[in-house]
């Protein structure tokens, strides 16, 4: 199902991150920006090293921003990398929803239409994930009644509980 916001379309569903063809996926990042495990980790197994070799070139961001690099190998063009966590951390609420509307800004600096998110902080930073779901649907649809060169973010998740959890959510919000 797709929900409207304004001009934008919000889809959820189940499925690997790593495959979405979109002009950028979101990384569940470390304000390190390696990419180790998790949703960084799998990024840069099917993107390649050209992506870690951007973010080295970058270097740390601050916890709550993001950064833009290349998609390296991957259908998307680019990886938005969300760090809601420093290394070895934690996600906060408020990293969390800073990192998800910087992400959101970056998309409309570049010029992008469509973007992909996964349940940003709900893994190996153990971020609960309906909360996740509320202030990451809450930010898109914040977004969508601004100014935006977005037409579709796509939430892609990993697991039965978090497709439930953002559907309940996007139900609660953008209906």
């Amino acid at each position: 199902m797709t929900w409207r916001v304004g001009g934008l379309g919000v889809e959820i569903l189940q499925g690997d991150l790593t495959t979405q063809d979109v002009d950028a996926i979101v990384n569940a990042a470390n304000s390190d920006l390696q990419l180790g495990g998790g949703v960084a980790g799998a990024i840069a197994r099917a993107g390649g090293p050209e992506i870690q070799a951007d973010c080295d070139r970058i270097g740390s961001i601050g916890v709550g921003e993001a950064a833009i690099t290349v998609g390296g190998k991957l259908k998307a063009r680019h990886v938005i990398h969300a760090a809601s966590m420093q290394l070895g951390g934690r996600t906060t609420a408020e990293n969390l929803r800073r990192s998800t509307r910087r992400s959101l800004e970056l998309a409309r600096e570049h010029g992008l239409r469509s973007i992909a998110f996964p349940a940003v902080g709900t893994g190996i930073a153990r971020f609960p994930l309906a909360e996740c779901a509320r202030i990451m649907i809450e930010e898109v649809a914040n977004h969508a009644r601004g100014e935006t060169s977005l037409e579709a973010v796509r939430f892609v998740l990993f697991g039965a509980d978090a497709e439930a959890a953002f559907r309940t959510e996007a139900e609660r919000q953008l209906s």
